[in-house]
């Protein structure tokens, strides 16, 4: 079979969606299905390292790039991170547009596969299915419309269309949680379509003992503290009130804490930092992947605060890598939420589920303040048992090659 892979984001981008689909696209082919890539040019998290192994260069001059990715095509349509909201929409419209005619000049594709955000990826990608005569599967890494702040209004109800649009025409729909499941499946005609399939790790690339001396010393330094670290996107899913209000509750404590990424929020929690003069809340620029395992390493736990308004609506896949580097967590998240339903009873996680900032802290000021390093070290011994008998890549990669061979009855 040919399998078409439509996402926003896709190596040598370098954020959690790109290593996801890139695992993905290396099973197909594995399988012996023909595998092509339509994406971005690298725009969330541009790695140097990375796009240096895998340069890009144009086809179609000023829309469309050209990327091999291990003997894999990979088609790259601009799309840039403006401050403007206009110009944004616009660069959004315009990839949608050319995304979709590239799309439909390539030839004998069987399967178009693609995530979500953003959801009009979902309802693209069900246009093409027709003209194409191919079979659509969706990925929902996020609900829409859930996820966004938006009052009930027009533009709700548009996404609500959408979304149980895409769930009614895609021939199989894909989600990452029981909780992801239960919350879309009464907006299915059909709720067979719908299907679990976890995200993975690599745990080849992310594993115990690396040790971290490939990391900036001036960034990293070696310290006895206790060091906390968050590495990924800096947005608006996160709650970064609680972790200012955490890092002033403890500056006379001997606990530091390291963000390490870029994203909406950033200048917020720079400016908070300096109004409140907190000297040891470290704020860092992206690290490559290939240090991620040495990031782990140096830090003694992972923090996840959730924003409390959208925590039940996406799912930080960095729990994986962090459970597989044998590192402990510390979240926030409500009850019953993805990443508290994953983590409850592993004995890999110290979960607060209050969604009011200073009982947040209330509670976690005096764990960290009386945790041990054999207690630390005994909580990432679990989650590294969890990951290795559930959510190694190969396992979880070979499912989705089983479910597109299954929409194929006798042709694979």
């Amino acid at each position: 079979m040919k399998i078409l892979i439509h996402s926003l984001n896709f190596s040598p981008d370098g954020v959690s969606t790109a290593y996801l689909y890139n695992d993905i696209a290396l099973a197909f082919r594995e399988r012996g299905h023909q595998v092509v890539v339509v994406t971005t040019v690298p725009h969330s998290n541009v790695v140097p390292e990375q796009l240096a192994e895998q340069p890009l260069h144009w086809v179609v001059p000023g829309l469309v790039k050209r990327s091999d990715y291990r003997g894999i095509p990979v088609y790259h349509v601009p799309q840039r991170k403006f401050r403007s909201t206009a110009l944004r929409l616009l660069g959004f419209l315009l990839w949608h547009l050319v995304s979709f005619f590239l799309i439909l000049g390539i030839r004998g594709v069987d399967l178009i596969l693609s995530p979500s955000p953003p959801p009009t990826l979902g309802q693209l990608n069900l246009w093409l299915g027709r003209l194409k005569r191919c079979k659509v599967i969706y990925n929902v890494q996020e609900i829409y419309p859930d996820i966004l702040d938006l009052p009930d209004g027009a533009l709700r109800r548009a996404l609500s269309r959408m979304e149980r649009r895409i769930y009614a025409a895609s021939d199989a729909v894909t989600t990452i949680d029981p909780v992801f499941r239960d919350t879309i499946a009464g907006r299915f005609r059909d709720p067979s379509r719908l299907h679990i399939i976890p995200n993975f790790v690599d745990t080849e690339l992310y594993r115990p003992g690396t040790g971290h001396a490939g990391l900036d010393p001036l960034s990293f330094p070696e310290t006895p503290s206790l060091r906390l670290l968050y590495a990924g996107n800096v947005g608006k899913m996160q709650d970064w009130d609680t972790l200012v209000a955490l890092a002033v509750r403890m500056r006379e404590d001997p606990v530091d804490f390291f963000v390490v990424g870029e994203g909406v929020r950033r200048d917020f929690l720079e400016a908070e930092c300096r109004r409140h003069g907190l000297t040891k809340l470290h704020i860092l620029p992206y690290q490559p992947r290939v240090l991620t395992p040495q990031l782990l390493d140096y830090c003694d736990i992972h923090f996840i605060f959730m924003e409390p308004s959208v925590d039940g609506q996406g799912f930080p896949s960095k729990v994986y890598t962090v459970m597989a580097c044998a590192k402990p967590l510390l979240v926030c998240s409500g009850a019953g939420t993805p990443i508290v339903n994953l983590l409850s009873g592993l004995g890999c996680a110290e979960l607060v589920t209050a969604a009011d900032v200073p009982e947040r802290v209330r509670q976690m000021a005096p764990w960290l303040r009386t945790v041990s390093r054999a207690d630390l070290s005994a909580m990432g011994a679990a989650g590294l048992g969890e990951v290795r008998r559930r959510y190694g890549k190969e396992a979880v990669a070979r499912q989705y090659v089983d479910l597109a061979e299954s929409l194929f009855p006798g042709k694979v």
